[in-house]
């Protein structure tokens, strides 16, 4: 091994780790900002390309929320939302964004009929990119006693990312579902599977692997 190897060995550890289970312990699905508003046609955008199949998608979202109930596995939908009067959206327009599911936007609900939604299903409102950032989901998740949480939604490389990077510091197996998300741009997707894919190996799954995980009940143990 050379010298350069073993620096890069030294700072950036094993590069061939053997990923984790898939699902380990118990389960939760997040199903991330799936609204009215990722079921409508949009005309891309310099400031959005955004996925070219992203409605197709969304719509295979579906498929994973009925498998998980099926597998009595929690599933967990989340919304973004913004007051009218842009008072709560703080630093979020300081960038690219502009200003986006606002209260009175009939695209901000949560996709109820497109997703199945239930009466008596966990919906949580957020303020920020984050699932976890000044809401309940800590502490739905400890009284769900959730060790792995599986991720579908938008965008993959803003609030399906950071919500990753949020539960991965709270010590959850994390597992982003790549063809159920869709991303500001092709480019930003790749970059944010890479970027959560560098956390957590194995991290980056496919509908298919998950599916077949939930019907046959492949769960693994916690360490």
């Amino acid at each position: 091994m050379g010298k350069r190897q073993e620096q890069e060995t030294r700072f950036m550890g094993d590069l061939t780790k053997t990923p984790k289970p898939m699902i380990v312990g118990r389960p939760v699905l997040l199903v991330i900002d799936v609204q009215k508003g990722s079921f409508a046609e949009w005309e891309p955008s310099e400031r959005l390309p955004m996925l070219p199949d992203r409605i197709e998608r969304m719509h295979r979202v579906r498929q994973v929320v009925d498998a998980a109930r099926d597998a009595d596995i929690p599933v967990v939908f989340f919304k973004e939302v913004h007051r009218p009067n842009m008072v709560d959206f703080g630093r979020e327009l300081d960038g690219t964004e502009n200003a986006h599911c606002l209260e009175n936007s009939p695209y901000t609900e949560v996709a109820i009929e497109e997703l199945g939604v239930k009466p008596d299903d966990y919906v949580i409102a957020k303020r920020r990119y984050s699932c976890f950032f000044g809401t309940e989901l800590e502490i739905l998740l400890k009284g769900l006693k959730a060790d792995t949480l599986l991720m579908t939604g938008g965008f993959t490389d803003v609030c399906v990312h950071y919500t990753f990077v949020d539960a991965h510091q709270h010590d959850y197996y994390c597992r982003v579902i790549e063809d159920c998300t869709t991303a500001s741009s092709p480019p930003a997707h790749e970059a944010a599977l890479k970027a959560m894919e560098y956390l957590q190996t194995g991290a980056v799954r496919t509908s298919v692997e998950v599916i077949k995980a939930m019907v046959q009940r492949d769960f693994s143990p916690t360490d």
